[in-house]
């Protein structure tokens, strides 16, 4: 079977794990035919999307006793997917040596300002923007976020530069035409046609991922570059494609412009992003969760924890929560919560409609500033052996209370309230949700009731199997972090 992998579409060699990039389209709210050519928009367009080059020093190679030929790839050559095989040849003494990337971009301001993807740029020492005309010009970057894969650029010149004007890519239908241009294999400025393929796709990039995807041809080199639709406003910034072969299958993706204007506009006034905040972990409602929580179907984004102190805790929202509405837009999923955070201006207060123990609540939250800094927690050591447990059949468990033995063994704050999990059953329902010895229940069914002992899980146990419940909801702590299981309820 041939291997299938997502990739980047920046091309060279410091910076290529890149590879190529896809667009999405987004077209306006009414049909439209293809034209008859694309001649007369190419024409317009492409004076207006540029060459990136960036060139980075490398220092060591690989570990070779003997010296290798030095392999020098063209910019732009089809054989640069090897260069990375080539640099592993050299020897650890080799002198450093300048490796140089291809990208695309494109000019949103007259005075000198381009987009391009932050891939494109992210590792380099040095950056030049070619201009249509061949023109080079230096260029330093504004910003970056590394969480839509976006950067702004800025050249100095001395005559204004075509700027292009972003489009709406809400308004992009799945089968509008969309077109492309870019510097594929270092050829610059290719122009290429297709139609938007799909939308509103998660390819596991970033928290935000919300791609638009075409089949219009987009290789290596691409990213970075534009995808316009017919009037000629840019509704998507190529970045990525699912490839078998590392070429063009016609599967590709891009960055709406709904998600990348309003970043752009952030790396233009503050050099960095300031993302809304709320203060807590999330995961998905599957129907699981959802039938062990009252709900009708499986939708919302489930609170796992709440930072203390934060916006969501100062709103009164607890772990067990399921966000339905966020700012009056519904939560279909969970991953749509984080882009809706996100896109909030800090500092505004908005309304959050939640569900908790079978009914609704509404709260207001007051956004705060998403952190730099993601808190990361460690891993807990071995210590002293388990001490004996109760079993709970039902749940293929042994726990135990929080003893200081157990705290000590399984590294527990001294202030944690909960069971312990002393020992999971193999093929159990706690071994198929990957619960594991050290882990902590502390609450648990449709109320979320605290448990401080094994006594009490085994009577929440009994009240599910009486309401003939075929899961049971149970919060857990693992290393730090708070998740949410339904666990299936087996015969006694």
């Amino acid at each position: 079977m041939p291997k299938t992998s997502l990739r980047l579409a920046s091309l060279g060699g410091a910076l290529a794990t890149a590879i190529v990039v896809s667009l999405a389209s987004p077209v306006p709210s009414a049909a439209r035919g293809a034209p008859e050519s694309f001649a007369d928009l190419a024409d317009k367009l492409l004076p207006s999307v540029v060459n990136v080059s960036t060139t980075q020093t490398i220092r060591s190679g690989g570990n070779n006793r003997e010296r290798q030929p030095d392999f020098r790839l063209p910019p732009g050559s089809p054989f640069d997917e090897f260069r990375d095989f080539f640099e592993r040849q050299r020897p650890d003494n080799a002198p450093p040596r300048r490796a140089t990337s291809l990208g695309s971009g494109f000019i949103i301001d007259s005075a000198g300002l381009v987009v391009t993807n932050n891939h494109v740029v992210a590792e380099a020492d040095e950056i030049t923007v070619i201009l249509h005309d061949q023109t080079e010009l230096k260029a330093k970057v504004l910003g970056r976020d590394t969480k839509t894969d976006l950067a702004l650029l800025k050249v100095e010149t001395k005559h204004p530069l075509m700027a292009l004007k972003w489009g709406s890519s809400d308004k992009t239908r799945v089968g509008d035409w969309v077109l492309a241009i870019g510097n594929p294999f270092g050829l610059g400025g290719s122009v290429t046609a297709g139609i938007l393929s799909a939308r509103g796709r998660n390819i596991n990039a970033g928290p935000y991922d919300d791609f638009l995807q075409t089949d219009a041809s987009i290789n290596r080199g691409n990213s970075g570059g534009p995808m316009f639709n017919l009037d000629g406003e840019v509704i998507g910034i190529n970045t990525a494609i699912y490839s078998t072969s590392g070429g063009s299958v016609g599967v590709g993706f891009a960055i709406p412009s709904s998600l990348a204007e309003p970043v752009i506009e952030q790396l233009k006034e503050f050099g960095k992003t300031k993302r809304g905040w709320i203060g807590v972990r999330i995961q998905s409602v599957n129907d699981e969760i959802a039938q062990g929580l009252g709900l009708n179907h499986a939708s919302g984004a489930l609170v796992a924890s709440v930072s203390e102190g934060g916006p969501a805790a100062k709103a009164g929202i607890v772990a067990g929560d399921v966000v339905l509405k966020f700012n009056n837009q519904d939560v279909s999923e969970m991953r749509r919560l984080p882009r809706m955070v996100a896109e909030t201006k800090v500092g505004a207060t908005v309304p959050v409609e939640v569900w908790r123990k079978g009914e609704r609540k509404r709260y207001s939250i007051t956004l705060g500033e998403l952190p730099d800094e993601d808190q990361v927690a460690a891993a807990a050591p071995d210590a002293a052996p388990a001490e004996k447990g109760s079993s709970i059949t039902e749940l293929g468990l042994v726990l135990a209370p929080l003893s200081g033995q157990a705290r000590e063994k399984y590294n527990l704050a001294g202030d944690l309230k909960g069971v312990v999990v002393t020992d999971v059953q193999p093929n159990s329902a706690a071994a198929e949700k990957r619960i594991r010895p050290g882990d902590v229940i502390l609450k648990m069914g449709q109320d979320q009731a605290s448990v401080s002992t094994p006594a009490q899980v085994k009577a929440k146990v009994d009240e599910a199997r009486k309401a003939n419940l075929k899961t049971i909801l149970v919060l857990l702590e693992t290393e730090g972090n708070q998740r949410f299981v339904a666990l299936r309820l087996e015969k006694s």
